[in-house]
């Protein structure tokens, strides 16, 4: 979004166009919808600015529910943006910790200071670009607790507060087609920054999950966190925001609850073990955070081979932690041999996951040419070293 856009939107006009949108909706037609807000007499760059808030409000209910439908975005900045739960989770740590005044440092579109505002929380929200910054004031503007200032991180002053939030940029400047940054140093604030704060105040760092654990410091608390089955961040906390005890964690968000599994460090793994009746996929946060040993061991499983997070028992237990899969046969891992018992099983429609071999799940299901009426998940592994398909259901 270009800050001329902005200021459109910005507009009485703007507003009222964007609320008579999220009336009508924008299915259907986009020709036919454009040409009629622009015969009542809309400009067409508002137009065009309007359709694309209303798709970008679409796509943020998956994050932020009903408040999108009031919010403003841009595409760089909603597709980085915390989620709204995973926010409140952020936010719930300095409220526990009886931490009132936050500076949220990269504030972004204003995802995580909307979650301490609404937590009763004073943020000072900063973010160094102009357009993201006039859009984290309008979905702040609700929030007396929140105040938003155009500026750079690193500038900050601190001294009215008593925690700070980081989330450092980790993708190119630009509101639109952005790529990942792949160099920690390019980050901006720079880590340097980041975990230098962190040493003098209580400081939550959210960061990709893929982050680099050689260079997570040694005396903070790493928490992996998953949002139905998908691991969307690492969230870094120290001083008082983080547990005494606690060095690792994986904590599992759905519908179905918030269970999170905690050690002091990574767990010594299980050794392998005879490949069981059932199948245990450890959720991704568990597996980030390597406490798959402890997790193996409330299962009563192993792994079922070297380097290999698939558990193995033969006794099947309930946990939110891990998807649960009963085996129904072992196959070799063979195109020839599985074609010919898709073929065999009329299998119509065949889900293929793996772990540990090097091969394109869609790929090779359009090789097996799976055309019937039934259905079959089949998990493409390493089983005591070989390499096995094994035909599972979920338990």
């Amino acid at each position: 979004m270009e800050r001329a856009e902005l200021v459109s939107l910005l507009t009485p006009d703007g507003m009222t166009l964007l609320d008579e949108l999220a009336e009508q909706g924008t299915a259907g037609d986009i020709v036919q919808t454009v040409t009629r807000l622009r015969k009542a007499g809309h400009d067409p760059q508002l137009v065009a600015a309007a359709l694309t808030q209303a798709r970008l409000r679409a796509r943020g209910r998956v994050k932020f529910g009903e408040f999108a439908d009031r919010m403003l975005f841009t595409q760089a900045g909603l597709e980085q943006a915390t989620r709204l739960r995973a926010a409140a989770m952020h936010a719930g740590r300095y409220v526990a910790q009886g931490l009132t005044r936050v500076a949220d440092l990269g504030c972004g579109i204003g995802g995580d200071a909307m979650a301490m505002a609404a937590m009763q929380i004073a943020v000072t929200a900063v973010e160094t670009d102009e357009v993201t910054a006039a859009i984290a004031t309008h979905n702040l503007a609700p929030f007396a607790e929140a105040h938003v200032i155009h500026g750079r991180a690193e500038d900050a002053e601190l001294g009215d507060v008593d925690a700070v939030f980081f989330d450092p940029a980790r993708r190119t400047s630009g509101h639109a087609e952005t790529q990942r940054l792949t160099d920690p140093s390019d980050y901006s604030p720079s880590l340097d920054h980041v975990f230098d704060v962190a040493r003098r105040l209580p400081t939550g760092v959210k960061l990709g999950p893929g982050f680099d654990r050689d260079q997570i410091p040694n005396d903070v608390e790493a928490q992996w966190v998953s949002v139905d089955g998908s691991v969307v961040e690492l969230m870094l906390w120290s001083g008082v925001l983080a547990r005494e005890g606690v060095g690792r964690a994986a904590l599992v968000l759905s519908d179905e609850g918030s269970p999170e599994l905690t050690a002091t460090a990574d767990s010594e793994d299980e050794p392998v073990r005879a490949l069981g009746t059932y199948l245990y996929e450890p959720d991704g946060a568990v597996i980030r955070a390597r406490l798959i040993g402890d997790l193996a061991r409330t299962l009563n499983a192993g792994p079922i081979s070297d380097g290999i997070a698939y558990l193995s028992s033969d006794e099947r237990h309930d946990t939110p932690f891990a998807t649960t899969f009963r085996i129904i046969e072992q196959l070799p891992l063979d195109e020839k041999v599985l074609r010919r018992w898709v073929k065999g099983n009329d299998i119509g429609t065949l889900e293929i996951k793996k772990r540990g071999v090097d091969i394109d799940p869609a790929a090779f299901r359009t090789r097996l040419h799976p055309r019937g009426r039934t259905q079959a998940t089949i998990v493409l592994t390493r089983v005591a070293g070989r390499h096995t398909a094994l035909v599972v259901e979920r338990a």
